[in-house]
């Protein structure tokens, strides 16, 4: 799984070296108007002849009518299926970037260049593609593996530390369900880091161990949706109201707590355990105000989850800090009740 990632300050060379591949046709970049004007320079000396695809950014552009502008430009470059599409932004980028290129023509060839720190732990990893559709996150896509995936550092030196929090979220996701004792160690720490390539490492190494044994997520590689099933629920939610839209990793934020709560109601993890997440967690993250209205709006969002099955939410729980266990049945109310646990706070 990890062959085809490189991470370092010197991955974008495996750029230039991938596509001397004389059977490459052309070459197209997809950006926003944020990585066009911050990122694109670093890596433009990379790339040979190509052409430019913009589009602009935010969750609430991920929709049918931006993959709609992004196959009309592709048509208009002539790409065929020898075309390469590199893909350099964030996870809205990687994730419909990666999704364009997988049904264009019935597939044409995508490198995954993530830019944020989310999409270097999560969104570029694992061959998951997808839009949004009608307020629901990621409601159409497919599997489908990038050429490459290319992870530069240097790129976190762009972001406002609003985007590394939201990135860091999805770090301590890995930990809580893969690796207490790290969890138990950066704790202590914090948000504080000059290191990120060696966190960026191990929380790829991580995820990747869980995809490469479960590809199509047919079972274990549901643990990586941890704090997924309320947090996806709420960020769906808040999207649609203007002034109040969360970052990705805000709302997991917001959803572990509220899953490592119900994993104590459920009687796999220790209230001892819940009170260092939620003081870790809140010590990171602003809380996020949510009416009762709110609640109940949130709460019937959890039915339209990708891992339920029929009329029954499936949730990822915690049978302790550093394991998690996927296929937990929950109901309206204890989702509910979550989320008012997490409202009192």
């Amino acid at each position: 799984m990890t062959e085809n990632i490189y991470i370092g300050e010197d991955s974008l060379q495996q750029l230039t070296e991938l596509l001397q591949n004389p059977a490459f046709s052309k070459v197209a970049v997809l950006v926003d108007e944020h990585t066009l004007l911050h990122c694109y320079p670093l890596l433009k000396p990379y790339l040979p002849q190509h052409d430019l695809i913009q589009i602009q950014s935010g969750e609430e552009h991920k929709t049918l009518q931006t993959c709609e502008l992004i196959w009309q430009r592709m048509t208009e470059l002539n790409l065929d299926r020898w075309s390469v599409l590199v893909n350099l932004g964030g996870g809205v980028i990687g994730d419909m970037g990666g999704f364009c290129a997988a049904v264009f023509k019935r597939g044409l060839y995508f490198v995954q260049v993530p830019t944020t720190l989310l999409a270097q732990v999560d969104a570029s990893v694992g061959g998951k593609t997808g839009i949004d559709f009608h307020g629901l996150k990621n409601h159409i896509g497919v599997y489908s593996e990038p050429r490459a995936v290319l992870i530069n550092p240097a790129f976190l030196r762009t972001l406002p530390q609003r985007q590394i929090k939201s990135g860091y979220a999805e770090i301590i996701k890995h930990w809580l369900i893969a690796d207490g004792d790290t969890f138990e160690e950066q704790r202590q720490v914090g948000l504080f880091h000059e290191n990120w390539e060696e966190l960026i490492r191990h929380s790829v190494a991580i995820k990747s161990e869980v995809v490469a044994a479960d590809p199509l997520e047919a079972g274990y590689r549901k643990v990586l949706n941890f704090g997924h099933t309320v947090g996806h629920a709420v960020e769906s939610y808040l999207l649609e109201k203007p002034g109040r839209e969360l970052l990705h990793g805000e709302a997991i934020a917001v959803g572990m707590l509220c899953e490592a709560y119900l994993s104590v109601k459920k009687e796999l993890l220790s209230q001892a355990a819940l009170e260092k997440i939620e003081t870790f967690l809140v010590s990171v993250y602003e809380k996020v105000k949510l009416t009762e209205d709110d609640l109940g709006f949130i709460t019937q969002l959890a039915l339209q989850d990708k891992k339920n099955t029929r009329s029954t939410i499936n949730c990822t729980l915690l049978q302790g800090i550093g394991k998690a266990v996927y296929d937990q049945p929950v109901t309206l109310q204890e989702i509910h009740e979550s989320l008012r646990y997490y409202q009192l706070l």
